[in-house]
């Protein structure tokens, strides 16, 4: 861990000019050359659903990298003494703190479990604006430079990659119908069980591959994140928990059902169908059961509730099945008690909580590091915003081992086969990404 020891007021200078993916693309170019970035977008969805369209965070500044134990108490003394602006993650094996549930699964690409950083340069885009902010470099210098930059050549190599499963289809269904047997004698309701394709040894250059992924599927969360040679590539849909002026949101996916991109009264069919499937909907009533409760421990009585139960999204590759919950906080909390209080997330997990971790750790294979977390910012007026790190390419360049992580939530109404066929369909943007045919 390390803490400096003095904060520096942050100021932000505005600039005009109109945001296009080619200005976004020169700027995760530029934020890529730093040991440490962020790199978010929106990818154009309503701006409604998100405070900025893109923040880029680059260098940083200061730092904290903390394990699972007593992270959250030395998060929470880090961010009260900067008093600024922090990007960064909550690991999955947090949940050894939050739920006394820890980890021995193999972990290949090493993520911490928490990162925070205070960025040297803030770049945030909102309607055809840039505020910068730089505690090293003139703002106007900084977005000349930005403008002119090139993509860093950190890598050649950017092989074609093909994923293999670390479980066989019939060890997978096996180990469904196992998980159904505990749902069976009442252990749990529901449980997101989760399985790793992975290539090593892989090279692939991390920002050629953000770019074909989001073209692929460009999604409300994505995220390129880089501590050292550790990679994040994330497409995320999904909203963990968004606070903003004292409320809260929460927004799990639970239910997914296939597009077709070829006839639109079939793919209006296929959305129709996921909006009143019966098996869908009671995996997304349990998680949203499960985060009602989650926030209940943070926010205001009587202001938690289900602002959008069922609600179908259309994604590039799926239709999802989204609820959104809202609350108020409670008088003395912040963000970082509301992911303590709700981590790891309902969607992610399954109920009960704790149970469901237990069962997790008995029956997945690889560990799930930074997949099943967070990855965000907050303010210091103490707003915040962290996705749920799904439909993610994590790499770790010095090792070059590659990997994916893909779940689904499995209830007694499960069928075994069905659950590995929707698994392979949350992949398939991520095998054509890697692949190199796009």
């Amino acid at each position: 861990m390390s803490i400096s020891n003095y904060a520096v007021k942050r100021q932000f200078t505005g600039f005009s000019l109109t945001v296009t993916p080619t200005l976004k693309q020169q700027m995760l170019n530029w934020a890529n050359q730093f040991n440490i970035c962020c790199f978010m977008d929106n990818n154009n969805y309503p701006a409604s659903l998100h405070s900025y369209e893109t923040l880029v965070a680059a260098g940083a500044w200061k730092w904290v990298k903390l394990t699972a134990g007593n992270a959250f108490c030395t998060l929470r003394a880090f961010y009260e003494h900067q008093a600024d602006w922090l990007f960064g993650h909550f690991g999955f094996d947090l949940k050894a703190e939050t739920e006394s549930v820890p980890t021995a699964l193999p972990d290949r690409i090493g993520f911490p479990d928490c990162y925070f950083f205070v960025p040297e340069h803030l770049l945030l885009l909102q309607d055809n604006q840039v505020l910068i902010s730089s505690y090293s470099a003139d703002p106007e210098k900084l977005l000349l430079s930005i403008i002119n930059s090139h993509e860093v050549n950190q890598s050649e190599a950017d092989c074609p990659v093909k994923l293999q499963p670390a479980m066989g289809k019939d060890e997978y269904i096996n180990k469904v119908n196992a998980l159904k047997a505990h749902i069976h004698r009442g252990d749990c309701y529901e449980i997101n069980f989760c399985q790793e394709f992975f290539a090593s040894p892989a090279e692939i250059n991390p920002v050629k591959v953000f770019k074909r992924l989001t073209e692929v599927s460009p999604n409300p969360f994505s995220v390129f994140y880089k501590i050292e040679d550790v990679y994040l590539l994330c497409a995320s849909p999904e909203r963990f928990l968004r606070i903003n002026a004292g409320s809260v949101w929460s927004q799990p996916i639970k239910g997914t059902a296939p597009r077709n991109t070829v006839d639109p009264n079939a793919d209006a069919e296929l959305a129709r169908l996921l909006a009143i499937n019966s098996k869908e909907q009671s995996e997304n009533v349990m998680v949203v059961d499960l985060v009602r409760n989650d926030l209940s421990k943070f926010c205001q009585p009587g202001t938690v509730h289900v602002e959008e139960l069922f609600g179908v999204y259309s994604f590039p590759q799926v239709h999802q099945l989204i609820s959104t919950v809202k609350g108020e906080l409670s008088p003395g909390m912040n963000w970082i008690d509301a992911v303590q209080q709700s981590f790891p997330m309902g969607s992610m997990t399954g109920a009960p909580k704790r149970r469901v971790l237990e069962l997790i750790e008995a029956y997945e294979k690889a560990r799930r590091g930074i997949f099943s977390g967070a990855v965000g910012y907050c303010t210091p007026e103490g707003n915040a915003d962290f996705n749920v790190v799904i439909r993610s390419i994590l790499y770790n360049q010095t090792k070059k081992h590659l990997s994916c992580l893909v779940g689904s939530g499995i209830t007694w109404y499960a069928e075994a086969e069905k659950e590995y066929e929707e698994c392979l369909l949350k992949a398939a943007a991520i095998m054509e990404t890697v692949s190199g045919k796009v």
